[in-house]
């Protein structure tokens, strides 16, 4: 369900950071700034296990997830899909897309991938149903 726009495509490729909205049980959105993989029609979003989004999901599986604007905010697009908590994921060290994308940046914060691997150890797989741009 992922558009093929060449510049989409880029966009889900090549941006480091994306804002992931879960819904609390209270009903309260909640964004998290989160690095992500395009897998396919998906994406894949590491995470601590013990972190609040993974509760919200379990409680509620929908979900938002937003890249960036633009510099004048011109360009803004939404995903809203469906998250499910994969149990016994592949480490992310160990999945050669995610390691290409964001080795510098775990470099950068003074970990190895494996080190990243073992604090990041919850999976989130988010099926996207329909995708928002303008």
């Amino acid at each position: 369900m992922l558009e093929t726009r060449p510049e989409l495509t880029a966009r889900l490729n090549d941006d480091l950071v994306g804002w992931l909205t879960t819904v609390t049980e209270s009903g309260q959105p909640q964004s998290s700034v989160v690095w992500f993989l395009r897998d396919d029609d998906d994406l894949l979003v590491y995470s601590k296990p013990d972190a609040t989004k993974l509760h919200n999901i379990s409680a509620n599986q929908k979900v938002a997830f937003n890249l960036r604007t633009d510099a004048v905010g011109d360009s803004m697009t939404t995903f809203e899909g469906t998250a499910t908590v994969v149990g016994s994921p592949t480490p992310p060290h160990r999945v050669p897309a995610y390691l290409a994308k964001y080795q510098g940046q775990i470099e950068r914060l003074g970990w190895t991938p494996e080190q990243f691997s073992d604090e990041y150890a919850a999976l989130i797989r988010i099926a996207i149903n329909r995708v928002r741009s303008w």
